[in-house]
């Protein structure tokens, strides 16, 4: 199960407090810049194929920039939001996309973006009232992981190129349907954990204050 704490909390230095296009920064902005061309792919070529590498490769670098960030102790304040935005960002508009193109199942589709939104709805809106930041579990990172690749693998299947298009939907649904149980799993889970946060985030504010 997560725990509250701070990214800061973990073994790793912050870089200056003026610095901010640190490399895994960068890294995130071309994440973002590349939500456009996997959208134009989709829908202005008309090339499944090419969206869903491209959607793919993206989905595998998830992990680079905070990689980059702990083991070259380039952590900043920029980093910790623009880096879950980029997955977020990432997550929303290429299955919002994906149900447009109708390349996967709409259902399925739909119940994934729920929780997204939900999700990353609820943690904007109690940030705001001052809760505390928590790390995210290594179940909901497993189940972000699959659904990462589940739908380049849907968009493959969709795209009828090749002699494992077939296997491709087979892989969607195998990496699919245990990334949607997690996903589900872990919303459940934060839900205690983010009220404690919020509990925390203002008990350490009104501290502070007095």
């Amino acid at each position: 199960m997560p725990t509250i704490s701070n990214v800061s909390d973990k073994v790793m230095t912050p870089v200056k407090p003026g610095r901010t296009w640190t490399i895994p920064n960068v890294i995130s902005v071309i994440r973002l810049c590349c939500i456009p061309i996997f959208v134009w792919l989709l829908f202005g070529r008309h090339d499944r194929l090419a969206a869903a590498l491209l959607l793919g490769g993206l989905g595998a670098t998830d992990w680079i920039d905070g990689y980059i960030a702990r083991r070259y102790q380039q952590v900043s304040e920029l980093g910790k939001v623009l880096d879950p935005t980029a997955d977020r960002m990432l997550f929303i508009v290429g299955i919002a996309s994906i149900i447009i193109d109708r390349s996967a199942p709409i259902w399925f589709c739909i119940l994934v973006l729920v929780r997204e939104v939900l999700i990353g709805g609820s943690l904007a809106v109690l940030t705001l009232f001052g809760m505390k930041r928590f790390d995210v579990s290594w179940w909901g990172k497993m189940a972000t992981f699959l659904l990462m690749f589940t739908f380049p693998l849907f968009l493959l299947h969709a795209a009828h190129r090749g002699v494992w298009s077939q296997s491709a939907g087979w892989l969607a649904w195998t990496t699919g349907i245990p990334g949607l149980v997690l996903s589900y799993y872990t919303a459940i889970a934060y839900i205690p954990l983010m009220r404690n946060a919020l509990v925390a985030g203002r008990r350490e504010r009104t501290s502070s204050r007095g």
